[in-house]
């Protein structure tokens, strides 16, 4: 592979806004790519993680793998609690979407599971945002309305079996 170009330090905020304005395009790919560069040049920039950890989850129902790994290093990476918890629901609530999609056998229950979980990580979020910041709320009512809508329920506890002991 051709060594990659680096980008100039100056010119970060006009490849963030292109690299949302792909993700508006739905071109997630090239969002990727663009926060992948101005990463290189600026590795904590808060706004590079952010958008390529969405345009990373835009990218769940283009059957792109994107590991759970993935996901969680860029989490890792956000110095803001609010963000940690935020856009963890976020990452759960596209997979449960995606899950819902795809119509195979227990995708119903996983997208249940992953529903509480995104449900869960708002909770978290909504004491910590800024004040009239409800972003949390909004996804958490969100995520209750698809488990309503489609009468999603939780995965009933296996019954145990008993072996008897020799």
């Amino acid at each position: 592979m051709p060594e990659l170009k680096r980008l100039h330090k100056d010119a970060i905020p006009a490849a963030l806004e292109k690299a949302e304005r792909y993700r508006l395009l739905n071109e997630p790919g090239e969002a990727e790519s663009i926060c992948l560069d101005v990463l290189a040049v600026d590795p904590d920039n808060q706004r590079a993680i952010i958008t390529l950890l969405l345009a990373l989850t835009d990218r769940f129902d283009k059957g792109y793998g994107v590991s759970e790994t993935e996901t969680k290093e860029l989490l890792a990476r956000m110095r803001s609690e609010y963000d940690r918890a935020y856009y963890s629901g976020i990452v759960a609530e596209r997979r449960a979407k995606t899950k819902l999609r795809q119509h195979t056998p227990g995708c119903r229950f996983q997208a249940y599971d992953l529903l509480s979980e995104a449900m869960h990580w708002f909770e978290t979020a909504q004491p910590l945002s800024p004040p009239g910041h409800d972003d949390a709320v909004l996804r958490w009512n969100t995520c209750a309305r698809i488990i309503e809508r489609n009468k999603l329920v939780a995965r009933e506890e296996e019954e145990r079996v008993e072996f008897p002991l020799e």
